[in-house]
This record gives structure tokens, sequence and C-alpha cells, in this order.
């Protein structure tokens, strides 16, 4: 069988799980390194498309280390991948309720098209909370896959947790594809149990609110890390768009002068900022 999961740690974590099982010689797992809640997709199983999202994506990630070309390598490695994978095999396909990985699922599914393998879909999100109800008032909720331990990742598989797709769901999902790459926004959102395009600055107003709130905390109003707030931002974010892209914004609100910057903009641990 494969696997197919949208992020490292949820991969590393079934690795694991498979490990103690004694199946990891069997089960096959593919993963991205990318955040599909953002950035540009038109035309992203071409190779027009990825060089239009890797244009888009330089000034979002830090290459202090030099890591932007190993994400390019990796993500062309991983559509290889799927686009090589047997007939004969079984996929799973692994996601839960955010837009990342919901974009994900219709991204591969996209890369499938045409493929007749058997696709399963294991929604983490609903298939933690049917499985592993505490009886308290505020019941928790998977905002990521990789938020999940490897002991609840194999009492999900081995639950037979998942929805295996027929020829109509997977056609809906394709669709669903084309219409999500050519909207031009390059930041979605996962509300009301869909995909939805909003634009880049949507999260700008949150970034300055609880910078406020921060300023506030201080006796006088003084330089804050900007690991700090973006910290701050994502603890308090029910969406998951990473800290790269907030880091992103907030590097914009400086250039718009709504934030002064102390230090060197060549990483986040290197400034603080102040809002004006």
């Amino acid at each position: 069988m494969i696997h197919i999961l949208f992020d490292q740690s949820s991969a590393g974590s079934l690795r694991i799980a498979f490990r103690e099982k004694g199946i990891d010689k069997k089960e096959q797992i593919i993963s991205f390194w990318d955040m599909f809640s953002i950035g540009p997709f038109r035309g992203l199983h071409e190779e027009a498309g990825q060089e239009s999202r890797f244009d888009w994506m330089k000034d979002v990630k830090n290459d202090e280390f030099g890591e932007f070309l190993e994400y390019i390598q990796s993500f062309q490695k991983t559509i290889d991948r799927i686009l090589s994978i047997p007939e004969e095999l079984l996929i799973f396909i692994w996601t839960a309720d955010n837009a990342h990985e919901q974009t994900g699922l219709r991204f591969v599914l996209q890369l499938l098209k045409g493929k007749n393998n058997d696709v399963t879909v294991i929604n983490t999100t609903k298939s933690y909370s049917e499985l592993f109800k505490t009886g308290r008032r505020r019941q928790y909720t998977v905002l990521h896959s990789g938020e999940i331990n490897p002991d609840k990742l194999q009492i999900i598989y081995d639950q037979g947790e998942g929805r295996v797709l027929t020829d109509h769901d997977r056609e809906d999902y394709e669709n669903e594809w084309i219409s999500l790459s050519e909207n031009q926004e390059t930041l979605r959102i996962w509300r009301n149990g869909r995909i939805v395009s909003v634009p880049e600055d949507y999260y700008d107003p949150f970034i300055i609110q609880r910078a406020k709130k921060l300023h506030r905390k201080q006796e006088t109003k003084d330089f804050m890390k900007s690991a700090r707030l973006i910290g701050e931002v994502l603890g308090h974010l029910d969406q998951y768009v990473g800290d790269e892209f907030l880091e992103y914004r907030l590097r914009k609100l400086i250039e718009k002068g709504v934030f002064d910057v102390e230090g060197s903009l060549i990483a986040m641990r290197y400034y603080s900022v102040k809002l004006r």
C-alpha cells in the first residue's frame, strides 16, 4: 500500500507507528514538504506551474541555510513518486480539516487522474474526534495531522477509518482542483467544510491586533522579538498556514511602515519589531 501525507511530521509519526507494528517494509509513505494553503496553483501539475509557484515561494521561505533548492527538489521528487505509482497498489491519502491538507488532497487526485488505483481518504480530524472522545465539555479538535502521535495514528489505521472514493467522488475533487487552481488568490482557509480563497493580506489585521496586545503587557512600548509575535499569532489562529507565511506578512507590514524594525531581516530570530 501507498500512504500519502502532506507534512514531514505526520509522515514521521506514521513511519514510527508502522515500525512498531512491524509493517514498515510493506507500507510505503510519500510526503510533501510544502504548505498548500498558500501560494499560486495554476498548472501546478506541469513544469511551468511549478516554476511560477517556486518564484512566489522564494519571497516566503527563509533560505538562510540554503534549503530552498532542497525544497524544490523534494517537491519534484514527490510528484514523480506519485506519478509512478503502479496501478495495482492501494492508495491511502491522509488529510485533516484544514485548507493545506484538503488542497493537497485535491492536487494529488489531479496527479492520479486516469489511474485506476483504489483510493481511500482518511480524515484524521473526523477519525480522532470519533475514536478518542474524552467526555469533557470541551472536545479537542485536530487542526492538522502532524498533531497526532504515532500510537493514535496506528489506532486510526487499524480501525479501518477512511472512505473509499468512487469515480464520482474523484471527478468532484478533480473539478474542485481546477476551480482552485484558476483562482488568483494566494491564501486559502477552511470554512464551513470547504476551501475558501481569500486575499493574501487577510491575516494582517490579526497580526497587528496581537502585536497591540503584546505591547500592552510591556511597561513601556518597546521592540519585541519577531518570533514572539509570530508565536502569539500562531497560538491564537484557528487555521493552518504555517509560521513562514505569517513572518512573510510581517515583513510586508514592515515594508508598509506599520512596524518599525531593529536587526536583520535575513531570518526571524535576527530582528525585533514595534508598532509605529
